[in-house]
């Protein structure tokens, strides 16, 4: 988790996450080379690059302006998967963290301190990595939610037991006031945040799948306006096309990383 350092002179209160809970709330990437992972997503997704927080190895990704996304060099540093990861609101990471291993999550990093919050890298029964935050969020933290510059999809191998196992981890449908609302509409688990979808869970991954891409994984859509030209500009800067339609195409980056582009109108 990574967050803006850039002075602002903005007068609003800052948003923590002891008042939205649940809700995806960041997306990050770990990475090997962060000027080559940087040159790469300002080709394929037109990224500019903010200075973080935490040190030299961070940086901010910055869409028209506004924060998309955080990128960690510390792969191989801290012997970390390369990987696109989801964070969650949580009210107490420490709580999440109990929760989730009682039922059958795993714990791999954290609660660790990353001031002005605590993070953790957690995974979910069936494997699927996801990370949660306690304390300040990113800057302009409504502004990202509302305008869904990235949206996330658990691919599983039971929606349905996949809600309740991170609805009793993050608190959602807890009648508290900020969490969030799980609808279930056909063969999808629809989670809400203030009445805005903000991800979706489906069945159909397999555990044991020798393919990464169908094993079960939460997977980061970013929304752009031109998915084949997306996919071009990955394949001519180092990465791969793993699937390409016409409003949607998964995407590989040079170090490995998994990730969609979607076009804003599909949601």
């Amino acid at each position: 988790m990574q967050h803006d350092t850039t002075p602002t002179t903005r007068t609003t209160d800052v948003v923590s996450t002891h008042t939205v809970f649940g809700a995806p709330c960041w997306v990050s990437l770990t990475s090997r080379d962060l000027r080559a992972t940087e040159e790469f997503y300002t080709a394929v997704l037109g990224w500019e690059w903010r200075k973080a927080k935490l040190g030299e190895h961070f940086r901010i990704a910055l869409a028209n302006g506004a924060p998309v996304a955080g990128i960690a060099a510390v792969a191989a540093m801290w012997h970390m998967a390369v990987a696109w990861t989801p964070y969650f609101a949580v009210r107490s990471a420490d709580e999440a963290v109990g929760r989730a291993q009682e039922r059958g999550g795993t714990a791999a990093v954290g609660p660790i301190a990353l001031p002005p919050g605590r993070a953790a890298l957690l995974a979910d029964r069936d494997g699927a990595t996801f990370g949660i935050w306690e304390g300040e969020l990113v800057t302009d933290w409504e502004t990202w939610r509302r305008a869904s510059p990235a949206f996330i999809r658990l691919h599983t191998r039971d929606a349905f037991d996949a809600a309740i196992f991170y609805g009793e981890v993050l608190e959602w449908a807890s009648a508290s006031p900020g969490c969030c609302e799980v609808n279930y509409e056909g063969e999808e688990v629809v989670l809400r945040s203030g009445g805005d979808v903000v991800a979706r869970i489906e069945s159909g991954a397999l555990g044991a799948a020798p393919d990464p891409t169908i094993r079960p994984h939460w997977q980061i859509h970013f929304a752009v306006g031109d998915v084949a030209a997306c996919a071009r500009a990955a394949e001519h800067h180092g990465g791969s096309v793993l699937r390409l339609d016409a409003d949607e195409a998964v995407l590989r980056d040079p170090d490995g990383a998994q990730f969609t582009v979607t076009a804003r109108r599909k949601r």
